[in-house]
């Protein structure tokens, strides 16, 4: 390994020389630049080097060339009088030998797609001749990657000016991926825009007139024109869309535009293809409709309704379809266009006697909020909607929506709370509680989102209605509580435990048999391991309010359960190690206890050993770290602890 590394540092000895001659680097400079390419070149031949060394070395030697142009300019301005100097093998060393980094490192590590582009992207800004041959070593490791096809297309395209090749990797990648839709449209993206360029020149030779480039409607489409300038390229001199693009005049006029009837018929091949291809793909037609209607091509609205078509004979059972095509309808109004908004409804009551669902349901009504909420930020105080001739309140459409959902038997617990939180919107409280009610006591029993927003209906009631609640309010909310919470799995019902708890957390007696319950609850169901823990929950609540001998006395009792759970464990030895931390003399101990106790359960679960020695580490001492490491040993069956090592 030594002879190799002082053979590559031998090599180095013109480019370090002529460094020293021009005065870009002093001798003790020279020097620290060998120690440190020593240092990297040893760790690449280690037997098994990282990506990270690589990538440290070359991003090393990118600062040390940029120092070294920088001393150049400096040096030029100074003594040169701004003339360029001619250019020393140190000039070319460097990108070389950071080329020659990334092929050791791609040649390590070729299944790094990330590490592939990062070699290509550096190639391509120092204009180096190696870029094909590294596209044509990452096409040939990883065909299957669509992106690896577009880039190397785009960059035969772009830069290479070879449009052939760059069709013939689209096409290679299209066998190669055929499932790709990003492949599709940059294909079609590519040729129309290849269509484009041939047309700009006969412009230009004074052959033909117009462009491929359909005018702009509104800020909408100006906004996509912007995203995807490559495909739209302005024709004429001062890069405006020329207006004049569809007349033809003199002998010209009533003749068919070979460009845009070539472009056609690019699309149509594409999209059969495509079509063959994906032929459940609904976001590469919405895609290619895009690209439709932003370019002028002879029978380019019989294209669209031929797509269109071919959607609704497809996608006629998905709810999606519908709601994008009724998106559709208002994409070009800005606000809220009563006429459209009203074409859009439209489309979604016709999409439910396709598609008569929840999820129909779901994109239905948030639409109609979207609408709703953009309104407001217009400031009008209410929204209407054209339909037949008739102006109909968006408002009350919503609510006839949600009815008609629950009419059709297509609600959903998410949508019954979208529709209580829409009434409590409007301030219609008796509506929300009465619906809450019918609710609860029907369809869903068991809906804990839906008794969490009917619970707290019921607490707002009686806080805006009387100054203290009384006996008989406290007394009808903790029997909805307990009808709930007793139906349900404590792990699905923190929101509603958290809320009863808050809630009477100063009613002593309603609390305590809130407490009584979690005990009950907890025997049945067992405690968590993650995540909520209700036996944590209440600890924390009797800590803050009772203080801490009687927080340890409830401890004490879940502890007592036959599956108390490892977080509840956790939050105990937490609360007794601040304790510790606090004077308390004998929260150590109760710490140790409290882990001794659920190792017994937990033996196997090296986070919990781990956290026991460390707290040993800390507040204990050599004997009882060594007598936790072996415990520990023995458990867990291993020599070596995954904590040893990093110590």
């Amino acid at each position: 390994m030594a002879d190799v590394v002082q053979y590559k540092l031998e090599r180095m000895l013109d480019e370090l020389d002529d460094l020293e001659q021009r005065g870009l680097f002093s001798r003790q400079e020279i020097a620290e630049i060998v120690k440190k390419r020593r240092k990297f070149e040893y760790r690449l031949k280690r037997p098994s080097p990282l990506k990270e060394d690589f990538l440290a070395y070359i991003d090393y030697e990118k600062q040390l060339d940029a120092l070294r142009i920088l001393r150049i300019k400096t040096f030029d301005r100074k003594f040169g009088g701004g003339k360029q100097s001619k250019k020393t093998i140190s000039d070319r060393a460097a990108v070389s030998r950071i080329l020659e980094i990334y092929r050791l490192a791609t040649t390590r590590f070729k299944g790094d797609i990330e590490l592939w582009f990062q070699y290509l992207e550096f190639c391509r800004a120092r204009g180096h001749g190696r870029m094909k041959k590294v596209l044509a070593q990452l096409v040939r490791f990883h065909p299957k990657v669509p992106g690896v096809w577009i880039y190397a297309a785009a960059w035969e395209f772009d830069s290479n000016l070879n449009v052939a090749a760059a069709r013939a990797l689209m096409q290679n990648g299209l066998r190669a991926c055929s499932t790709s839709e990003d492949l599709w449209v940059e294909y079609l993206r590519m040729e129309l825009t290849y269509l484009n360029k041939l047309k700009a020149r006969k412009i230009a030779l004074g052959e033909d007139k117009g462009n491929l480039v359909s005018a702009p409607k509104d800020t909408d489409e100006i906004q996509w024109r912007d995203e995807n300038k490559e495909l739209f390229m302005a024709l004429n001199e001062d890069g405006n869309v020329d207006k004049k693009s569809s007349s033809q005049d003199g002998e010209s006029e009533g003749k068919v535009d070979v460009f845009r009837e070539q472009g056609l018929n690019i699309i149509q091949t594409v999209y059969g293809g495509a079509l063959e291809a994906l032929p459940l793909a609904f976001s590469l037609r919405t895609r290619f409709l895009d690209i439709l209607e932003a370019t002028e091509l002879v029978y380019s609205e019989d294209m669209r309704r031929k797509i269109l078509d071919d959607m609704k004979r497809d996608f006629s059972k998905e709810a999606l379809y519908w709601d994008w095509l009724a998106r559709v309808e208002v994409a070009d109004s800005k606000g809220v266009n009563p006429l459209k908004l009203g074409k859009a409804v439209q489309v979604y009551e016709e999409g439910l006697k396709f598609v008569p669902s929840s999820t129909m349901f779901e994109l239905y009504v948030k639409f109609l909020m979207d609408a709703v909420n953009d309104d407001n930020r217009d400031g009008e105080a209410a929204v209407h909607f054209e339909s037949q001739g008739q102006a109909i309140e968006l408002v009350s459409h919503i609510d006839d929506v949600f009815g008609k959902a629950e009419s059709l038997g297509c609600l959903t617990e998410e949508l019954a709370c979208q529709h209580i939180s829409f009434l409590l919107n409007l301030q219609k409280l008796n509506e929300a509680k009465m619906l809450t009610e019918k609710l609860c006591s029907g369809k869903f029993p068991n809906a804990v989102h839906l008794w969490s927003l009917r619970l707290s209906i019921e607490m707002g009631f009686i806080q805006n209605n009387t100054i203290s609640s009384s006996k008989a309010d406290l007394q009808r909310i903790f029997e909805l509580l307990r009808n709930i919470l007793m139906k349900v799995n404590v792990s699905e019902a923190e929101t509603l435990w958290n809320m009863g708890l808050k809630y009477f957390v100063n009613q002593r007696r309603h609390f305590d048999k809130l407490v009584e319950m979690s005990f009950i609850l907890l025997t049945r169901d067992g405690g968590s391991d993650s995540g909520f823990s209700l036996s944590s929950t209440i600890l924390n609540f009797i800590l803050e309010r009772d203080g801490v001998e009687c927080a340890r006395g409830m401890y004490k009792r879940f502890l007592a359960l036959p599956r108390p759970g490892l977080a509840f464990y956790r939050n105990c030895i937490e609360l007794e190690l601040n304790l510790e931390s606090s004077g308390d003399k004998t929260g150590l101990a109760n710490a140790r206890k409290l882990y001794d106790s659920a190792l017994t359960t937990y033996d196997q679960d090296a986070s919990l050993w781990q956290d026991y020695h460390a707290m040993e580490i800390e507040m204990g001492t050599s004997e009882t770290i060594a007598a936790v490491d072996w415990r520990a040993r023995k458990a867990l069956k291993k020599t070596i602890l995954p904590w040893s090592s990093s110590q």
